[in-house]
């Protein structure tokens, strides 16, 4: 049996960078499942179920293989032991990301000792690349072409368009 790996995320909306952190994660590990929070405190731009479409039209926009893409409401940890990944994949963009995902790396290991959390970084031309910065530049009708694919950037245009 291959290794299985969680890649998690809000992905509000998924990024060129998020793409390429799967991308490696791929290369990695047997099985990529690409788990899409629900709810984490934020107040989404797009609802879940455009969320997980963008990252299906994404992931086939890309070229990567196709991902099993789901939704994911609860403890992280409890989605890993249900489905038997031993990995949790995290992108690492800068310094500024370690302190807190290192506190969530531990704490999931603490609630289930089998999964491990691997830190993945993004090519250095993504590595300042967050869905907050993308929503605001579309917010102010910048060019979104090389940060977000296609699909994400037509939604982005739709969605804020006043």
């Amino acid at each position: 049996m291959g290794m299985t790996a969680i890649y998690p995320g809000s992905f509000d909306p998924i990024t060129n960078g998020h793409l390429d952190v799967a991308r490696r994660a791929v290369k990695l590990f047997d099985e990529v499942i690409i788990a899409v929070a629900t709810g984490e405190g934020k107040l989404p731009l797009f609802p879940i179920d455009q969320r997980l479409a963008l990252i299906e039209s994404a992931l086939a926009e890309d070229g990567l293989p196709p991902l099993q893409v789901v939704e994911l409401d609860g403890l992280l940890v409890h989605f890993a032991e249900k489905i038997g990944a031993t990995v949790i994949v995290r992108g690492l963009r800068a310094v500024s990301d370690f302190e807190f995902e290192f506190q969530m790396a531990l704490m999931n290991r603490k609630l289930l000792e089998e999964v491990e959390t691997i830190f993945l970084m993004p090519r250095e031309d993504y590595s300042y690349l967050s869905s907050r910065i993308i929503k605001e530049i579309a917010r102010l009708g910048g060019k979104l072409e090389g940060f977000v694919p296609d699909c994400v950037a037509q939604a982005l245009r739709q969605e804020l368009r006043q």
